[in-house]
This record gives C-alpha cells, structure tokens and sequence, in this order.
C-alpha cells in the first residue's frame, strides 16, 4: 500500500479534501488539526468535497474524522459533504459506519485539477494522539448503533490506558 498523503483545496468556500494511499492513525492528527483549526472555523466554508477515489484503505480514526466534518455541518444547517469513492470494498466500509445516511456518497473520477497544497504535518506525544483517537471513535459511536456496539469496548480500553498512564 502506498504511505498516505493528504492535500487539499479551497474554491469559493468550498474545500477539497484529497485523501491518497493507506490513510490511518499516524496521519490523522494532521487531518484533525487542519479539520478543526481551517475548515470548520472558516466563515465562509460553504461546502465540502471528500475524495477518496485515490485511496487504498482508510482505517476508523480517519473516518472518525471525516464524520466530525459531516456532523459540525449538520449542526450549521448546510447541506451534506460529498464523497466521491470509486473502491466497492471502501464503500462497504462507509456504508456499513452510517456515512450514507450523512454524506452524499458519489461514484465519479472527475478529475479535480491538481491546485492542491498538501496538509501540513503534526508531530503530537502519544497522550495527543491517543486523545484524538478516542474523540474520532466517540464521533463514529454518534452515528448508528451498531458503531455504538463495535466501538464501545476500544473507547473504553482507550480511555483506561490513558488513566492508568497518569
């Protein structure tokens, strides 16, 4: 699988989140961060697009994350992201975490252009991250009861390790 690579692009309020390779845990805090500090505190964010047609695999964090976008926008009363996934096997993933039902999930290569910067990089201590990975899981656990179930025991373990180290 190829090392995950994060870029985006801002057009008109609308930001482009490029997601290319194997996207998981190490890189997420990146994707956090720019989520949190550019996107969702932008006054003029109007919409936003997900693409994913260049992904490998994605693991729970990064979808964690992804929800948060579709959730704060949901909350603002816009209208749901877009993702565009050409992969049947990361569909099923995005079908069976309830993104369907807060995302417009499209099957389409449009080529975006290629004006993306990449997403600068975050160097965070292990309690960070750990933190970041609960909050994403506890995101997830928000949108169905089935994520409820399967997420709840990693929360938990998370959250034990976390007070066993302090």
């Amino acid at each position: 699988m190829d090392p995950c690579k994060m870029q985006y692009a801002v057009h008109d309020g609308t930001y482009v989140l490029k997601l290319l390779g194997d996207v998981r845990v190490p890189v997420c805090t990146s994707l956090e961060s720019f989520v949190e500090d550019r996107l969702l505190s932008d006054e003029s964010l109007r919409a936003v697009l997900i693409d994913l047609t260049e992904t490998d695999a994605i693991d729970s964090t990064a979808l964690g994350l992804l929800a948060r976008i579709a959730v704060a926008l949901q909350s603002r009363r816009m209208s749901r992201p877009v993702i565009l996934c050409i992969s049947p096997d990361i569909e099923r993933i995005l079908v069976s975490m309830g993104f369907d039902k807060v995302f417009r999930i499209l099957h389409d290569t449009t080529t975006l252009g290629d004006e993306f910067d990449d997403l600068p990089r975050d160097d965070l201590s292990e309690e960070a991250v750990t933190r970041r990975v609960i909050d994403a899981h506890r995101t997830l656990m928000g949108l169905n009861d089935s994520n409820q179930q399967s997420f709840r025991s990693l929360v938990e373990a998370l959250e034990s390790q976390r007070r066993q180290r302090h």
